[in-house]
Parts: structure tokens; C-alpha cells; sequence
């Protein structure tokens, strides 16, 4: 489905990507592991249209999406869930909810909003709430909502993890496992390998702007550089 081949990122002088290669099949949830400063947003930024490579391709089902506007690139089916979150603090959870379908005209947005409600009912209960009053799981559970108003082919997660309290973390995995099954595909950034590769079909290890490892996530578990870097063995 997704692909990205000898991709090179720059920002003025510093190479922050160097010929990153990877792929996501139709279907899976592959995660892309590494420390601060890796290249694990850049690369998400990428795909996304945010920033454009120096060289290299990014393909969506073979069709290239380097140079394609980013909102061109989100009516093709590619929702981003940003670090940080980014809700609009100042609209509702509704209105939150709303924004993430500005670009469909279609008659599902009623059902997709009830989908929604069924993975985080905490939302259906602060659907008129201002959304910057919500707690910092709520607020994750929001920008993760949003972003499956568009309907998306390809969900790509960076650190949904980030911040919240590990009980929290826990239902924020089991729920994008959930979105996984419903049929949506995923590519997860995340910080937290023991709770990203639980979940994962298969994984990347980026380090210092490039593919260092890949594998099952059964073997990223079991690799010892991988636990002893990422899993705290």
C-alpha cells in the first residue's frame, strides 16, 4: 500500500532522513521504533506532504505523492495524527469530530461519527465539551477520532502514547488494535516499543536518519540490540 524508498530529508545543512526505505501492506499496523531526534516524525511529516525530500519516492498504491499538496494528499486517503495531538482547543469535541470530515461529501460521515462514539464513548459524553478542557487522554482520544472522520486508508499515529498514564496507554493501544481489525491501516510512530510491537504485524528501528533494523515484531522483541535499547533489558 504504502511505500517510501531512498528517502533523504534535510533542514538547511542537517540530514535528518539518509536513504530510509520501508513499507506498510494493506491491512497491517507496522511500527517504526527509535530515540529523540531518529527521524520518526520527519518521516511521517514526509509521507504526509508536510516536507518534501531532498531526494527519494513515496508512493501510495504506486501512485508517487512527492510534491503533492498535503490536503491533496489527505482527500487520498492518508489521516496523520500529529506528536503533541494538535485538537483545535477552542471548538467542541463535535466540532473537533466535524473538522476531520471537512473534506467529504459523502452520506457516511453519520455513521463514521457513531464509530467513533463506539471506540471512545468518553467522547459521545463530552461531545458538546470544549475541547481544551479535556483531559490529556481525552485529547488523544479526540485527535485519533478526528483523524478517522476522513475515512482513511492509512492512519499514521506519532506517539499516541506520549504523556498519558500507563492505564491510559494501555486503552489507547487495545483501541488502535481495534481500529486495525475494523480494517484501517496503520503506521505508528512510538517511543513505547514494548506496547508498539505488541501490537504490530512488523517494525522499523530508525537511528540517526536511518534503518538500522526490520523484522516481524516477534523477532524486533526478541532481538537483543532491540531490547536492550528500546525494551529496557
Amino acid at each position: 500500500m504504502l511505500g517510501v524508498d531512498a528517502l533523504e530529508v534535510a533542514y538547511g545543512e542537517i540530514r535528518a532522513l539518509r536513504g530510509v526505505a520501508l513499507e506498510v501492506g494493506r491491512g497491517e499496523i507496522v511500527a517504526l521504533l527509535g530515540n529523540n531526534g531518529a527521524g520518526k516524525t520527519t518521516t511521517l511529516k514526509t509521507i504526509s506532504g508536510l516536507l518534501r525530500p531532498t531526494r527519494g519516492a513515496v508512493t501510495l498504491d504506486g501512485e508517487p505523492l512527492v510534491g503533492v499538496p498535503s490536503h491533496d494528499i489527505v482527500q487520498k486517503g492518508i489521516a496523520h495524527v500529529p506528536e503533541g495531538r494538535r485538537i483545535f482547543n477552542r471548538l467542541t469535541v463535535r466540532e473537533n469530530l466535524m473538522m476531520g470530515a471537512y473534506l467529504r461529501r459523502d452520506a457516511g460521515i453519520a455513521d463514521d461519527l457513531d464509530r467513533v462514539f463506539a471506540l471512545f464513548p468518553r467522547l459521545e459524553e463530552r461531545v458538546a465539551q470544549v475541547a481544551g478542557t479535556l483531559s490529556g487522554g481525552e485529547q488523544q482520544m479526540l485527535a485519533i477520532g478526528r483523524a478517522l472522520m476522513l475515512s482513511p486508508r492509512l492512519l499514521l499515529l506519532d506517539e499516541p502514547s506520549m504523556g498519558l498514564a500507563p492505564v491510559l496507554v494501555e486503552q489507547i493501544f487495545d483501541t488502535i488494535a481495534g481500529i486495525n481489525r475494523q480494517g484501517t491501516t496503520i503506521l505508528l510512530v512510538e517511543q513505547n516499543a514494548a506496547m508498539a510491537l505488541s501490537i504490530a504485524h512488523r517494525g522499523y528501528v530508525l537511528e540517526t536518519g536511518t534503518i538500522a533494523l526490520t523484522g516481524t515484531a516477534a523477532e524486533l522483541s526478541d532481538n537483543a540490540e532491540v531490547r536492550r535499547a528500546y525494551l529496557g533489558e
